[in-house]
């Protein structure tokens, strides 16, 4: 369910039943000349669709605008769209602060863009995971005032921990890509894997016709497949669905 569709009853229906909240989050950077600029958004955006009709899930409008960097090429003429780190970091906590007074404890963004260092953090992922953390610090002690760890109440914080209950779990970061499949699939930029994908879920952002051997990081994508790219795809959803299982 998309969240600028739905009706008030709705919306209070999945804070009641604590459905996943999706945010699907990315950057508009240049793949070459065969990719379309959204590529790293697009396919976050594609595989939710897929799994969107399965499972009681609510998702937000799309994020297009992280911290794309200009380090595959010069904005000028190819497209690239870079919003810092710092600049980031404000709409993140205004965004969460707000999904957290309307009621959500469930939520989860979803990332590609540069996820194959997902474990230490880029800039895009960073900045949103900075945001939420301390937008939890900022609420809690708003709601339940200073000391909240301290009392009584939360003598079984770490049971919560455990069993990812606790105020912390209310926000979730998750690469699109877990580790394994990063690990078993081509993992790149523009090249074969990310084409291969892009044929899989986002076809119409595809042009092979227009692709250029003279970047390095591409050449690969000559043997692009969308069976290749369904592979991933199939290991993409299995992984959606276990991370968003409520």
């Amino acid at each position: 369910m998309r969240y600028e569709m739905m009706l008030p009853y709705q919306l209070r229906q999945a804070i009641d039943e604590n459905w996943p909240l999706v945010l699907p989050m990315g950057v508009l950077e240049y793949h070459s000349e065969h990719l379309a600029l959204g590529m790293d958004t697009l396919v976050v955006i594609r595989a939710l669709e897929l799994i969107e009709g399965e499972m009681n899930l609510v998702i937000l409008p799309t994020f297009y605008y992280g911290a794309a960097s200009y380090a595959v090429a010069p904005a000028e003429r190819n497209g690239s769209i870079n919003v810092t780190p710092e600049q980031l970091m404000p709409f993140a906590n205004g965004l969460f602060s707000s999904l957290l007074r309307v009621g959500f404890r469930n939520i989860h963004g979803i990332i590609h863009h540069q996820s194959e260092n997902f474990a230490a953090g880029m800039p895009t992922d960073l900045a949103f995971k900075t945001a939420a953390r301390q937008l939890i610090f900022e609420y809690l002690e708003k709601t339940r005032g200073e000391g909240w760890w301290g009392k009584g109440e939360m003598s079984n914080y770490y049971d919560q921990h455990d069993a990812g209950t606790d105020p912390f779990s209310w926000i979730k970061f998750h690469s699109l890509m877990d580790s394994q499949t990063q690990k078993d699939y081509t993992f790149d930029h523009a090249g074969i894997g990310e084409t291969s994908l892009m044929m899989s879920l986002c076809p119409e952002g595809v042009d092979m016709g227009k692709f250029d051997p003279a970047n390095w990081y591409s050449r690969s994508a000559k043997d692009s497949t969308k069976k290749y790219g369904d592979t991933a795809t199939k290991r993409i959803l299995e992984h959606l669905r276990k991370i968003l299982k409520h």
